[in-house]
Order: C-alpha cells, then sequence, then structure tokens
C-alpha cells in the first residue's frame, strides 16, 4: 500500500471511531430495497456493510422488500400484478406467491449474502414469523384483501437475537390472530419494526440520492416542519412519499433519527453512520435535535 493510500485508510478510520463508540449497543433498522437488491456488486456492498457494523457493536436488524421479484413470480404463474393507490391487491392465490417468493428467494438470498460477508444473519419470514403481528388493512370501503398492518412486534425475540450477536433478516410479512399470512407494504414494516426496537437509527435505501427540492437539489436535513411545507407544495411526491411517511411514523414513535439514503452508492449505509458528513437526507423531529 502507498503512503498516500494508507493515510486516507488512517483518515477514515479515525473520523468513523466516535461514531463506533458513540454508537456501539444501540440498534440501527435497515430498509434494503432498491437497486442494492439487483446489482450484484451492490448487493456484496451491502452485505459487508451489515456484517462490519455487527462486528464494530452496532446491533442491527434488516428489513426487505421484493417487489420486483414478486412480479417477476406472478408472471411465471399468469397472475397480473394489481395495485391501488399503490397498495398491492392481494388475493389468496397472490399471497402465496408473495409469501413463497419473500421467504424461498428473497429473505433467503440476503441472509446468504451476509453470512458469506462475515455476517451472522437469521431470517424471519414465513416459516417462523410469530415476531410480527398484523390485522387486516382497511381503508374506508376499499378491500386489499391479505394485506396486513402492524399490531405487534416481538421486541424482545429480536433483542435476544441481537444479543447473541445475530443479525435479523425480516420479511414484511405477518400473522393475525387467527394464524392467517398477510403482505405488509415493507417500508411501513421497518417504520413499525424500528419503533418497537426504540432504535437510534432507521435507513432507507432508495435509488435517488434523498429528498429532493424544486431544483433537484438535495435536502441533507428535514424536521416535521419542513416535511409538512413540502408535502402541501408538492415537492415530496411519488415513490418518495410512503417513504417520508414512513419515517414520520417511526419518529412519532420511539425512534430517534430516520435517513433516507442512495442506495445506489457503494458503502452507502457505511457512509452515513460513521462520517462527519453522512449522505442522504436526515429526518427529525426538531430543528435542533
Amino acid at each position: 500500500m502507498k503512503q498516500n493510500e494508507a493515510e486516507q485508510v488512517i483518515k477514515i478510520l479515525t473520523e468513523a471511531l466516535p461514531y463506533i463508540q458513540k454508537f456501539s449497543k444501540k440498534i440501527c433498522v435497515v430498509k434494503y430495497g432498491g437497486s442494492a437488491m439487483t446489482d450484484d456488486s451492490l448487493k456484496n456492498s451491502f452485505a459487508r456493510d451489515i456484517a462490519l457494523m455487527k462486528q464494530v457493536g452496532i446491533n442491527v436488524a434488516v428489513v426487505h422488500g421484493g417487489g420486483p421479484q414478486i412480479d417477476e413470480q406472478l408472471q411465471k404463474v399468469g397472475i397480473e400484478r394489481n395495485f391501488k393507490d399503490g397498495i398491492r391487491v392481494t388475493d389468496s392465490k397472490t399471497i402465496e406467491i408473495v409469501s413463497e417468493t419473500l421467504t424461498n428467494l428473497v429473505n433467503k438470498e440476503i441472509v446468504s449474502l451476509i453470512n458469506n460477508n462475515g455476517g451472522n444473519s437469521i431470517g424471519i419470514a414465513k416459516d417462523n414469523n410469530s415476531v410480527v403481528k398484523v390485522k387486516k388493512y382497511k381503508s374506508k370501503d376499499k378491500d386489499y384483501g391479505y394485506v396486513g398492518e402492524i399490531v405487534d412486534v416481538d421486541s424482545n425475540y429480536l433483542y435476544d437475537l441481537m444479543k447473541s450477536n445475530y443479525i435479523p433478516v425480516i420479511a414484511p410479512l405477518g400473522f393475525d390472530e387467527n394464524q392467517n399470512i398477510y403482505n405488509i407494504n415493507a417500508d411501513s414494516a421497518a417504520s413499525a419494526i424500528a419503533s418497537f426496537l426504540s432504535a437510534e437509527k432507521l435507513i432507507f435505501l432508495t435509488d435517488q440520492a434523498g429528498v429532493l427540492d424544486k431544483q433537484e437539489n438535495l435536502i441533507s436535513s428535514l424536521n416535521f416542519d419542513a416535511i409538512g411545507s413540502l408535502i402541501k407544495s408538492g415537492v415530496i411526491t411519488g415513490g418518495m412519499l410512503p417513504k417520508i411517511k414512513a419515517c414520520l411514523n417511526a419518529l412519532k414513535n420511539s425512534a430517534k433519527t430516520a435517513h433516507i439514503i442512495d442506495g445506489r452508492i457503494q458503502h452507502s449505509v457505511l457512509l452515513e453512520i460513521f462520517t462527519n458528513e453522512g449522505i442522504g437526507t436526515l429526518v427529525k423531529k426538531w430543528q435542533n435535535v
């Protein structure tokens, strides 16, 4: 290694040390989605980030989506994807495909990736998901089928896993009181799990730099008041809106901070946590937090 490269490594490690100390034994929930789930290089970058976080003492839990994989499996069996108000309508046949895909394709792949990159992860999906309890999601007079809303999370079980050096990898699935399985919006699932765990950080990986203003410049920090204004003015819209709402819901409960970052960047999670500048958009309750 050349001297200038060695000096750069030392600089990075020196900058990271205070953050390693600050977040040691704290809980971080990471919502894994977007290009980071489909690009092979980004997959391994993400897995190494998660493994390293655990190695330096951060209790990390991963909540993942799987929309593209679900769409592909539905197409194979001739079922058309059906969305209302941005929510996947999930009938009895669709929930079978959704739960199988999330469990046997997506969840298992993420667990394998993390474990192959030095981590010790465990999957929580269809076959062992007594962790997430739901009720049927209802919106006025609309019926979305087997779509659930989280009402409880077995946080003690997740705490025990993390204390035992495991990284929980959680599929967005849950069961109601009658043991019916439901599909859950992954952003909402990550938000609820972060709330029940009183997470220090909730991080969303996306396919853009973060929240952008009208000129498409990155907004590095937002509080509740600013978010309300940006939603009213139409700056925050489309796919960013449910992520912002998920951040707000988590912060209104027990999560401390939320972040929306660019998952297309190599090692984006580490850059957010362990550098002075961070990346993406920090969402917080008040301006001075």
